[in-house]
C-alpha cells in the first residue's frame, strides 16, 4: 500500500526537479530494500523441496518481482530522461545512473518482456529504444564516476551490457526483419546521393546511365523486378529534384531555389524521411528570411511545430535552429517554435494567423502547465494583434498568373502556369523585371490566351504574365452581420486558392454608339495546388475552368463592383476622417457626372429597351436586378457627396458645386424609375466604427424600397390638411422636428450650408416652387398638401410602408413619385416641365405598366418627349 502512494509522488517531483536529494534517497532505500527481500527469497528456495519451492515463488519472490515491475513501469524511463536532462557535472547525475543501474539489475527476462510489451505504439518504442542506447554510449564513453571508482564503474557497464542484450532481441524480432533492412539500405543511398549532389557530383547522363544499368539489373532477376523498379523510381525521383535543386541553388536570385527546396521536401515527406524533410524545412525558411518573406518564414516553421506534441517526450528528430539544441523536450521546442512563428506572422502583418497560435499558446498555459505569467504575456500580444488588424493599414496585395512555355525551362517550370503573390505596392512592370532577371533570353508573349502547341515545343523560352484576381470563399460566420472593413478585408486578399482573369470580347455586330451591348467576357478560374500565402509566394494552377459572361451578368457585376468601392470609401473616411479627398472626388464625379464616364446610362440604352425585352425574355430577373442596383447606388453616392461637402476646400468648391447639381438630377431621375432605397444599417454606425455589411445573392437587401409610384396615396381620413397655416409655422415646425431626431449618418443637419438636396431658396419662391410640384404630382387626385405635410406622410409608415427616416439629406423619406428639390442654379420652370411629361396620360401608363411588370419604362416614357435644354452636361442623364 505505501508503495503504490510512494511511487506516483517520487515520478512526479523527479520530473519537477524538486526535492531531488530526497527522492532520491528514498527511491535508493527502496531499491535496497527489494534488493534484498528478494535475495532472501531465493535463497530460501535454494533450500525447498520442488512442491515447497513452486508455492514459496508465489508466495514471496513474485510478490518482490511485482513491486520491481511497478518501479520499472513508472520510474525507469523518469529516470533515464532526468539523467539525460542534468548536465555533465551535475552533482546529482552520478546518483541518478546508480539508480537507474540498480533497477536494471533487479529486471530479469519476464521485466524486459513484458515492459516492452507495453508500448502501445511501435513509434514510442522506437522512441524509447533510441533514447536509451543514446543515453547508454554517453555514459559508457564519459563516465559520471571518478575513474578509480573501478568497481562502480564495471558494474554500470555491467547492467548495461546486460539490458542491450535483451533489447537487442527486441530489436531482432521486431526491426531487423528484410523489409527493415532494405529500409535502411534505402536511407543510406539517399542520404548520400543528397550529400554528393550538393556537393557537385553527377548530372543529367548520370541520372540516365544510372536509371538504365540498375533497371537492367533488375529485370534479369524476376525476384527483383518488381522491388527493383520501385527502387530505380525513388532513387532516380530524387536525382531529378537534387539536380534542378543544384542548378538554381548559386543563383542571385533566390525565387527558384524557393521551389526546388519545396519540391525536395514534399519528396521526403512522401517516402516518410522526417530527418531530411525538417532539414530542408529550414533551408526553406532561412531563404524565405533572407527575402523578408515573413508569413511565408511562419508557414514553413509552422509545418515543423505541427510535428511536435505538447508532451515532455524528448525530441528524437535532429535538432534544427540555434536554438534546439537547449530544447530537450518535444514541448519546449513546440513552444519555442510558436514564439517564432508569431513573431515571423507579426512583421509580414498576418495578424489573424498570430492569434491563431496564441489561443493555442495561452490554452496550455492556462490549463496545462498553469503558466499564468507567460499566459499574461501571451494575452497581452493577441490584444495587441486585435488592435493592429483595425488601425494599422495593410495594402492588399496583387496577384500574378505566370506561365513558363517552351522546352528551354527547367523541368519543374517547364510548360506550367503558376500563380504570383506580389509584394507591398509592387507594380507589374516590377514584378515582370524580377521574374525575367534569371532567364535574360527569355520572350514575353503579348497575350493573354494559352499558347499554341508550336509555342510549348519549341526549345525556346516564353514567358505569358498577367493580373488575376483572387476569388474570396464565402464565409458565413459573416454573412448579414455589420463587420468592421478592415476584417472583412484580410479574407479578401488572404486564404485564397481560387483565381480569376476576365477576357473581354465581342460577339456579334460592333454597336458604335454603346459597345456595352456586345461586351462579353470570358472568364478563367485557376485553381492552385496551395492557399496563398502558404510556404511560397507562388503555387502551382492544378485546374483551369472557363465560362462566359453575358453582356447583362457583365452590366450587373460592374455595379456591384461600383458599389462596393463606394461603401469603401465612405467606411474610409468615417474611420480616418484625415484620409485626402482626392480619390473620393474621382469616385463621386466619375459616376455622377455623365461628361466624365457616362454613368449607367449605357445600360440602360443596352437592356432596359422595349426590344431587348422581348428578344430576351429569359433576362427579365437578371434586368430587375440591374435595375435594384442602380437604385441602391443613390444612397451611396449621397453619403459620399456629404462627405465630401464637408472636406473639400473651398478652391475645390466649385467643382463640387457641379457635382451637386448632377446628383440632384441623377436622384430625381433614379427615384423616379426605380424606386427609392434606404440603407437603415449605416445609420446604426453613428458614433462608432465603420462596418461592412456584406451583401450576397443569399442576402436579403439591407432596406426594402418604397412603395412605388403606383400605389394609391393615403385616404383622405389619413393626411392632415392644414392650407391655411402660414409655410413659415410650418418650416419651424419641421426644423424642430429634425433637429430633434433626423439625423443622416448620425451627422446632426447644423451646418451653416444646407445640403445637396435642399440649397437655400427664397421662402416664397420654395412654397410655389413645391405647391406646384405638388399639384403636377397629384393631378387627378382631390387631395392638395402642403409641402411639409407631404414629406411628413411620406415618412409615416401608412405612407412608405417603413418608420422613422434613416435615409435622405435632412432626414426625410421620400416616395419614388415624389422628387427632391432642386438645386437653385437650375430654373424651378425645368423641374416642373420634366414633372409634367411625366404626369402626361401616355407617360403615366406606361410607367404604371413598367413598375407594374418590374422594367424601367418609365424611363423610356420620360425619352419619348423633347425634353427642354438642362445646364451643362446633366441633360444627358435625361
Amino acid at each position: 500500500m505505501l508503495l503504490h502512494t510512494t511511487i506516483p509522488i517520487l515520478q512526479e517531483l523527479i520530473v519537477k526537479g524538486e526535492e531531488e536529494e530526497a527522492c532520491i534517497e528514498l527511491l535508493s532505500n527502496i531499491l535496497e530494500v527489494l534488493y534484498e527481500a528478494q535475495k532472501r527469497a531465493e535463497e530460501r528456495l535454494t533450500h525447498q523441496s520442488g512442491e515447497e519451492r513452486q508455492h514459496g515463488e508465489d508466495s514471496e519472490l513474485r510478490k518482490v518481482k511485482g513491486h520491481v515491475q511497478m518501479i520499472l513501469e513508472q520510474l525507469l524511463r523518469t529516470v533515464n530522461r532526468r539523467v539525460i536532462g542534468l548536465g555533465q557535472e551535475h552533482d546529482l547525475r552520478s546518483h541518478y545512473v546508480a539508480c537507474m543501474a540498480a533497477i536494471l539489475n533487479q529486471m530479469d527476462e519476464v521485466h524486459y518482456s513484458s515492459y516492452i510489451q507495453a508500448f502501445s505504439a511501435r513509434t514510442d518504442l522506437v522512441d524509447f529504444l533510441m533514447e536509451t542506447f543514446i543515453l547508454f554510449k554517453d555514459l559508457i564513453g564519459k563516465t559520471v564516476y571518478p575513474s578509480d571508482w573501478m568497481v562502480m564503474n564495471m558494474v554500470q557497464n555491467r547492467e548495461f551490457l546486460r539490458a542491450i542484450n535483451q533489447f537487442a532481441d527486441t530489436l531482432t524480432q521486431m526491426f531487423l526483419s528484410s523489409s527493415s533492412l532494405e529500409l535502411q539500405f534505402e536511407d543510406e543511398i539517399l542520404r548520400k546521393l543528397d550529400s554528393e549532389v550538393e556537393g557537385g557530383r553527377g548530372d543529367e547522363q548520370y541520372k540516365q546511365l544510372f536509371q538504365s544499368t540498375l533497371l537492367s539489373c533488375c529485370r534479369d532477376h524476376p525476384e527483383l523486378a518488381k522491388p527493383g523498379e520501385k527502387f530505380v523510381a525513388l532513387v532516380t525521383g530524387l536525382l531529378e529534384r537534387l539536380l534542378d535543386y543544384r542548378a538554381v541553388m548559386n543563383d542571385e536570385n533566390k525565387t527558384y531555389s524557393m521551389s526546388c527546396t519545396v519540391n525536395l521536401l514534399n519528396f521526403y515527406k512522401e517516402i516518410d524521411r522526417r530527418a531530411m524533410y525538417i532539414r530542408y524545412l529550414y533551408k526553406l525558411k532561412d531563404l524565405h528570411v533572407s527575402y523578408e518573406n515573413y508569413p511565408e518564414a511562419a508557414y514553413t516553421l509552422l509545418l515543423h511545430a505541427r510535428l511536435l506534441k505538447w508532451s515532455d517526450e524528448p525530441n528524437t528528430a535532429p535538432m534544427q535552429g540555434s536554438h534546439s539544441q537547449s530544447l530537450h523536450t518535444q514541448r519546449q521546442l513546440k513552444e519555442a517554435l510558436y514564439n517564432q512563428i508569431i513573431h515571423y506572422f507579426d512583421q509580414g502583418k498576418m495578424w489573424e494567423e498570430a492569434i491563431h497560435i496564441c489561443k493555442e499558446l495561452a490554452e496550455q498555459y492556462e490549463s496545462e502547465v498553469f503558466e499564468y505569467e507567460m499566459l499574461s504575456d501571451i494575452l497581452q500580444r493577441e490584444a495587441k494583434f486585435y488592435e493592429n488588424i483595425l488601425k494599422v493599414l495593410r495594402p492588399s496585395p496583387d496577384y500574378f498568373a505566370v506561365g513558363y512555355y517552351g522546352q528551354g525551362f527547367p523541368t519543374f517550370l517547364r510548360n506550367k502556369v503558376f500563380i504570383y503573390r506580389g509584394k507591398e505596392y509592387e507594380r507589374r512592370e516590377d514584378f515582370e523585371m524580377r521574374l525575367l532577371t534569371p532567364f535574360p533570353y527569355a520572350e514575353k508573349l503579348q497575350t493573354t490566351s494559352p499558347p499554341e502547341q508550336d509555342v510549348t515545343d519549341s526549345p525556346g523560352q516564353y514567358i505569358q504574365c498577367f493580373t488575376v484576381q483572387p476569388v474570396e470563399e464565402a464565409r458565413d460566420r459573416f454573412r448579414g452581420r455589420n463587420v468592421p472593413e478592415q476584417i472583412v478585408n484580410f479574407y479578401k486578399a488572404n486564404n485564397i486558392q481560387q483565381f480569376s482573369y476576365s477576357r473581354p470580347f465581342r460577339k456579334g455586330p460592333k454597336d458604335p454608339d454603346n459597345e456595352f451591348a456586345t461586351m462579353w467576357i470570358e472568364r478563367t478560374t485557376y485553381v492552385t495546388a496551395y492557399p496563398l500565402p502558404g510556404i511560397l509566394r507562388w503555387f502551382m494552377v492544378t485546374a483551369t475552368a472557363r465560362t462566359i459572361i453575358s453582356p447583362l451578368e457583365n452590366a450587373i457585376e460592374t455595379m456591384k463592383k461600383t458599389n462596393e468601392k463606394i461603401l469603401t470609401e465612405i467606411n474610409r473616411h468615417h474611420s480616418e476622417p484625415s484620409l485626402p479627398v482626392n480619390p473620393l472626388s474621382m469616385l463621386l464625379n466619375g459616376i455622377v457626372d455623365p461628361a466624365v464616364m457616362g454613368g449607367f446610362a449605357k445600360y440602360e440604352t443596352a437592356f432596359f429597351q422595349e426590344a431587348y425585352l422581348t428578344e430576351h425574355p429569359e433576362d427579365q430577373a437578371s434586368i430587375e436586378k440591374l435595375q435594384d442596383l442602380i437604385a441602391w447606388q443613390i444612397p451611396l453616392l449621397a453619403e459620399g457627396i456629404q462627405i465630401h461637402s464637408r472636406k473639400v476646400t473651398e478652391d475645390l468648391r466649385p467643382f463640387h458645386e457641379r457635382m451637386e447639381q448632377c446628383f440632384v438630377q441623377l436622384r430625381a431621375k433614379v427615384e423616379s424609375q426605380y424606386g427609392l432605397r434606404e440603407l437603415p444599417f449605416l445609420e446604426e454606425r453613428r458614433g462608432g466604427r465603420p462596418h461592412s455589411k456584406l451583401w450576397g445573392p443569399e442576402t436579403e437587401p439591407p432596406s426594402r424600397p418604397h412603395q412605388d409610384s403606383t400605389e394609391p396615396l393615403p385616404s383622405r381620413k389619413s393626411v392632415s390638411c392644414a392650407p391655411e397655416r402660414p409655410p413659415e409655422a410650418e418650416e419651424r415646425k419641421s426644423d424642430r422636428r429634425e433637429n430633434r431626431s433626423s439625423t443622416f449618418f448620425g451627422y446632426r443637419r447644423q451646418e451653416q450650408r444646407q445640403s445637396v438636396l435642399e440649397p437655400p431658396e427664397p421662402k416664397e419662391e420654395k412654397w410655389r416652387l413645391s405647391r406646384n410640384m405638388t399639384e403636377s404630382c397629384l393631378a387627378g387626385a382631390e387631395v392638395k398638401q402642403s409641402p411639409l405635410e407631404r414629406d411628413a406622410n411620406a415618412a409615416s409608415p401608412s405612407a412608405t410602408g417603413a418608420s422613422g427616416s434613416p435615409w435622405g439629406f435632412a432626414g426625410r423619406v421620400k416616395s419614388a413619385s415624389k422628387a427632391p428639390p432642386l438645386p437653385r442654379k437650375i430654373s424651378s420652370s425645368v423641374y416642373e416641365t420634366f414633372m409634367e411629361q411625366n404626369a402626361a396620360p401616355n407617360s403615366g401608363k406606361v410607367l404604371a405598366m413598367a413598375w407594374a411588370a418590374g422594367s424601367p419604362q418609365s424611363h423610356m416614357g420620360c425619352r419619348a418627349q423633347t425634353p427642354p435644354p438642362l445646364t451643362n452636361a446633366c441633360s444627358s442623364l435625361f
